[in-house]
């Protein structure tokens, strides 16, 4: 027997014999046609439904409008909508729930318009894990992923990144003073040496920390004793800050919902102003990026923020995935001097943004699969040109570092087990202190347990500077 989802709905019918490329009655398949291809398969419990990813392995962009995807029966099908374009090694995820569910034994079937000539295919007999996918993208064979990476690069397996030790020292030190800070403090940045920025969730708040010794504490200087409550531009709300990264253009932090409004969804990236003497901060710039994000819970939205300098994306042929070539600042008038890097927990997908900072407007420029089922933190080390992403007990604590490739794309290149001295914390941030912070070949590790373990949530560590 097989199954269809139809939303909460399930569908018994007799199996059918399928062949490889569909039913009895062979379609004609295309031939020399430009490189789209299946990707990956989300046939049970995908956001919002069932979906189908293509990717695109030519050197040129394709119109896919019309285009049609079928399941195993020719009569379930999925249009393409006008004036779809795919961008050269680009992807696109398809929401077939709206037209079909896919079923635990099924297919995936793409045609070009008209439905009669066979693009590409893959046939599965139970539901995947995670989802079905080809590894290497576009050219390999389908297999379990690692995560869901819907409309980005696929999490595979093994691949060329197995699992190293962490590189730096295995012991672990606590970082502050005993429940100073107590639960929901989640993202960490350096400012410098001397200077740490943190966020709690709930209530939003934001800190500055300095060392007291061998630890760090917030500054008592400023207003900064109690760290400082965090609302949204017009004075209201409980932004729940879980990111935080200090750039050129200011302190800015990713969140997941207003805690005012626990069960709503609403993934932004807020500015501060943090000179300001005021006792709370109201945000000085907001986006807002539901419209661009996959739906998800409200307690599983942005969790990380990054930023990486324009000179560093040019100087290493990032690609704009946009504009379908090279990256060129010029192109985003007003967006400060480098690109945001948001990491979602529903996916484990980071999504690279030039935010316009005079009037909130955005625009995706490239979409990263960390190779995790989640994100909680960001950050990027200029000394080695890493952006590294890190999980928390989702993954066991694990981090991966990832780096621009030969085709201009940030993708995977390592994943290092937590420390061995670091037991399984609810570490949601992780920072890692500039090179000007070195002694004796080594650089301080900062990571940040949402749980409060043992009455303290700051632990650090170290890198090979």
């Amino acid at each position: 027997m097989r199954t269809y989802r139809r939303g909460k709905v399930r569908l018994t019918l007799a199996a059918l014999s399928v062949a490889a490329v569909g039913l009895s009655g062979a379609p004609a398949v295309a031939q020399d046609l430009p490189g789209v291809r299946i990707n990956e398969v989300e046939s049970n419990g995908g956001t919002p439904g069932d979906w189908v990813e293509l990717t695109n392995t030519g050197s040129a962009d394709v119109d896919v409008s019309g285009w049609v995807v079928k399941d195993n029966d020719s009569s379930h099908v999925f249009t393409i909508k006008a004036n779809t374009s795919l961008a050269a090694g680009g992807y696109l995820a398809l929401d077939v729930e709206s037209a079909f569910g896919l079923g635990s034994a099924d297919s995936a079937r793409l045609y070009q318009p008209g439905g009669k000539t066979l693009v590409d295919s893959y046939s599965w007999t139970a539901h995947a894990t995670t989802t079905y996918g080809r590894c290497a993208d576009g050219t390999g064979a389908f297999t379990t992923t690692t995560a869901s990476t819907k409309g980005a690069a696929n999490a595979c397996p093994g691949g060329t990144n197995p699992r190293s030790a962490w590189p730096g020292d295995a012991a672990i030190a606590v970082a502050d003073g005993s429940n100073v800070f107590g639960t929901n403090l989640s993202g960490l940045s350096f400012a410098s040496p001397t200077v740490v920025w943190a966020v709690k969730n709930g209530p939003g708040t934001l800190y500055r920390l300095v060392p007291s010794g061998s630890t760090w504490r917030p500054d008592t200087a400023g207003g900064w004793s109690s760290g400082k409550v965090l609302h949204y531009g017009n004075g209201s709300g409980d932004p729940d800050a879980e990111g935080v990264v200090v750039t050129p253009d200011g302190v800015f932090a990713s969140t997941e919902r207003d805690n005012d409004k626990s069960g709503t969804s609403r993934p932004e990236i807020l500015r501060f102003d943090a000179s300001s003497s005021a006792s709370s901060l109201n945000a000085t710039a907001e986006w807002n990026l539901t419209a661009d994000l996959p739906s998800v819970e409200a307690n599983s939205g942005l969790e990380g923020v990054s930023w990486v300098p324009d000179s560093f994306l040019t100087a290493h042929g990032f690609r704009d995935e946009h504009t379908g070539a090279a990256y060129d600042p010029a192109t985003y008038a007003g967006h400060g001097t480098g690109l945001y890097f948001a990491g979602l927990e529903a996916n484990g997908t980071v999504y690279a943004y030039a935010l316009d900072q005079t009037g909130g407007g955005y625009t995706r420029v490239a979409t990263i699969a960390s190779g995790f089922p989640a994100v909680m933190d960001l950050e990027f080390e200029p000394a080695t040109g890493h952006l590294w992403a890190a999980c928390d007990n989702t993954c066991q604590g694990r981090t991966t570092t990832l780096d621009i490739n030969s085709q201009g794309r940030f993708a995977a290149t390592a994943v290092y087990d937590r420390p061995s001295g670091m037991p399984d914390y609810n570490n949601e941030g992780f920072a890692i202190a500039p090179q000007a912070a070195c002694t004796a070949g080594h650089k301080q590790v900062l990571w940040s347990d949402d749980d409060n373990d043992g009455g303290h949530a700051l632990r650090s560590g170290t890198l090979p500077c």
